[in-house]
């Protein structure tokens, strides 16, 4: 983990003295490059001289510490430069062409990469017009910066020191600005610094940003560690000595330490398997460097013949490198007193490469050693560029940066064994549509390992796949409603999403129109303004939104979410309604707000069973408080006009509320068994069942009343019921 610097004894923090600062470099770097070092350091140190950062510090002593960070990573003297100077041409009146002809292209190439990579600057804004600009922003930042790093990877490398200089310094901004950098650095920056492979740069990177955007989650972690900070100690020096003992018997060359704890990776194993944090394997561990392969098994076969082992608590990430070429075996036994420990094994070479990933190219920049890790990320690094070719919008572009940097990952093979990336929860289309564009239009069917599979497989690593395609075959619109679960990569849906794009517009249009009409029928919402709809959700028309819908680029949730927004009461005496809305809304304790009272008992209609995002009415009751009935419920239509109030969902609902489904269908065996896996997949309760069926036409009627979250599961719900075998309708009973 890249440390954070305290001032030497007897300076004040924000004194700074440029020889102290030179000589940290003596044996670091060549006489002339030191030479040059020095210059930049003094351009630096004059052109920000009457600057301050937040903290009041000096504004020179941040790109003095971004410089830092750098030769921590070992990177050259031109990487250092431009540390110095990447803020100069920004910020100051020093010009790009005053630096090139100073210190030379190369270095002006860095600083003004560095200069373009301001990314996602304040996403809050008030019109869909202008967040939907921001989003186009930060897409073409985000291609810049791909660009950028392609041309020179020490690009995004300055800019990873200069967002951990300014992390470490965050406490000095307001909230909203804490939260606002926390989260892009999370989201951004620490997964960019995983998939390069600099590991101490993304530790540093993570536990920072959960400070700021979960600082109750990190402080409870922080103080659990503390707390057992000097048993933990005593156990891992007791284990190292142990293990050297063991070690030396077996003549094996070593470098044995304690391994530092990150408080976001504790969080995220805890989160990630619903444990508490004594549960936790790793929270005390060791890691071993030894000087071969060989030696790291042998390492592992003493720490397992000492102390057993915990089952699935071992990965050999050595003879299957994770996707950011990370190489190392762990493993957690049972050690000591019972106590659990986990134990990482690597060579120093590999250790080098996981903490500096593409950084330690540079070791070896001015030699004749050939870095494949390093190639290998270049060649990521073009790909993604590529993007710009098959994204048709922001979104798509953003949410597929994020899942390619992230970390989760599967490797399967392909039928001749070779190993191919994908995002976790990937299935054997995403498969299909990595291998090939076409072999992913073609698709109709996969085997995993022998075994035929549903194309909503989720694939896992060391899988197998085959791919069974005809000759003529088409993309399915069924592959782009994410309910489905065919897709999982955004690449693979800009394909789908592309072909149909070309495909006739009138085809298009008639096809979207029909699953528009179905889905506000299935959901039980009536008719609606088809022209409301249109400009709710942005277009011009109809026409233009049933397009969409037909290419894929407008999916069942935002069609249900805005027709629920758009659902207005079918009163003739609209002000009796507004009689009895007065400007502030008083919440009150439960799932609605009631406009005028407050504290009033209230109910959910049986009759119609609101759920939330319906449109939704009061009925004052006599003695019986309030009754919450769907805005079109033709019982509360009867009653008296007086008696209704408005209402309104509160947005801080967390509960689920009875829906009732009808589901039509041929009858067949295994029916019912295939309806209640899907309502068990949504985590879906059901109140109850009643199935008739016809002899005759052996068709089967079902009325199920089940328990939703809101008008995002209804629809996901049905839209999964419906594609069962021989169900012929799923809709909302109204």
């Amino acid at each position: 983990m890249v440390s954070t610097k305290k001032p030497e004894p007897g300076r004040k923090p924000n004194e700074f003295s440029l020889d102290h600062w030179m000589s940290k470099l003596e044996t670091l770097y060549p006489e002339d490059q030191k030479d040059r070092i020095r210059e930049a350091a003094t351009m630096a140190m004059v052109a920000h001289k009457h600057q301050k950062r937040a903290s009041g510090d000096p504004y020179a002593i941040h790109v003095f510490e971004v410089a830092e960070i750098l030769i921590g990573l070992h990177l050259d003297y031109e990487s250092v430069i431009a540390a110095l100077l990447h803020d100069v041409v920004e910020d100051t009146a020093v010009t790009l062409e005053q630096l090139e002809s100073i210190f030379g292209h190369s270095i002006s190439v860095l600083v003004d990469g560095v200069t373009k990579m301001e990314l996602m600057k304040g996403t809050s804004t008030k019109t869909s017009h202008d967040k939907h600009k921001a989003k186009w922003d930060n897409a073409e930042s985000l291609r810049k910066m791909l660009l950028a790093m392609v041309e020179d990877v020490r690009v995004i490398l300055i800019k990873l020191a200069d967002r951990v200089h300014n992390m470490r310094t965050l406490s000095h901004l307001p909230e909203d600005k804490q939260k606002r950098i926390a989260a892009e650095t999370m989201e951004i920056f620490a997964p960019l610094a995983n998939r390069l492979g600099i590991w101490q740069i993304k530790w540093e990177l993570e536990d920072l940003s959960f400070r700021y955007t979960q600082p109750d989650k990190y402080m409870k972690i922080a103080k659990l560690l503390d707390e057992r900070r000097l048993d933990r100690e005593k156990f891992i020096s007791k284990v190292i000595s142990i293990l050297e003992n063991e070690f030396s018997k077996a003549n094996v060359a070593y470098e044995i330490s304690g391994r530092p704890k990150h408080i976001y990776s504790i969080w995220k194993k805890m989160d990630r398997k619903g444990v508490a944090f004594h549960d936790i394997f790793d929270v005390s561990a060791v890691r071993v460097l030894c000087d071969t392969v060989a030696d790291c098994y042998a390492v592992l076969g003493i720490v397992h013949t000492l102390w057993p082992h915990i089952p699935k608590e071992f990965d050999d990430y050595i003879a299957t490198p994770k996707g950011n070429n990370y190489q190392s075996l762990h493993t957690a036994v049972v050690g000591p007193g019972g106590k659990t420990l986990e134990v990482q094994i690597r060579t120093r070479e590999m250790h080098e490469r996981s903490e500096l990933g593409v950084a330690s190219h540079w070791r070896y920049k001015e030699g004749s050693k050939y870095d494949p890790g390093y190639e290998q990320k270049i060649v990521w690094l073009r790909q993604l560029l590529e993007w710009k070719d098959e994204e048709s919008d922001a979104d798509g572009f953003v949410d597929r940066f994020k899942s390619e940097v992230f970390e989760d990952r599967v490797y399967v093979l392909t039928p001749k064994g070779n190993v191919v990336d994908l995002p976790l929860g990937a299935t054997p289309l995403d498969f299909a549509y990595h291998i090939h564009t076409e072999i992913g239009h073609n698709c109709r069917g996969a085997k995993v390992n022998g075994s035929i599979v549903q194309l909503t497989y989720v694939l896992k690593t060391g899988d197998q796949i085959e791919i069974l395609s005809t000759k003529t075959g088409t993309p399915s619109r069924d592959w782009l409603n994410t309910h489905l679960g065919y897709l999982k990569t955004s690449r693979a849906r800009a394909k789908v999403r592309t072909w149909f794009t070309q495909q006739d517009l009138e085809k298009n249009t008639r096809a979207g129109k029909s699953i528009f009409e179905k889905e506000l029928v299935r959901l039980g919402l009536g008719t609606l303004n088809h022209e409301a709809i249109a400009h709710k959700l942005g277009y011009g028309n109809p026409q233009e939104l049933f397009a969409s819908i037909g290419k894929g680029d407008v999916t069942l949730v935002q069609i249900a979410s805005a027709a629920q927004e758009l659902s207005t009461p079918k009163y003739d005496d609209a002000e009796v309604l507004k009689k009895t809305k007065i400007t502030a809304a008083k919440d009150v304790k439960g799932d609605v707000k009631i406009y005028g009272v407050g504290n009033l008992l209230t109910t959910m209609a049986r009759c119609c069973k609101p759920a939330p995002g319906d449109s939704i009415i009061g009925y004052i009751t006599k003695g019986r408080g309030i009754t919450i009935h769907r805005a079109d419920c033709s019982n509360v239509l009867r009653q008296g006009r007086e008696r209704l109030i408005e209402v309104s969902w509160s947005k801080e609902q967390e509960t689920t509320y009875p829906v009732d489904i009808s589901v039509f269908a041929y009858d067949r065996q295994g029916l019912l068994r295939d309806i209640t896996s899907v309502l068990t997949d949504e985590k879906v309760n059901v109140l109850s069942m009643n199935t008739m069926t016809d002899i005759k036409d052996h068709k089967a009627k079902m009325k199920l009343t089940v328990e939703v979250s809101g008008i995002e599961q209804l629809s996901r719900l049905l839209a999964k019921l419906s594609q069962l075998s021989n169900v012929l309708d799923v809709k909302r009973s109204t």
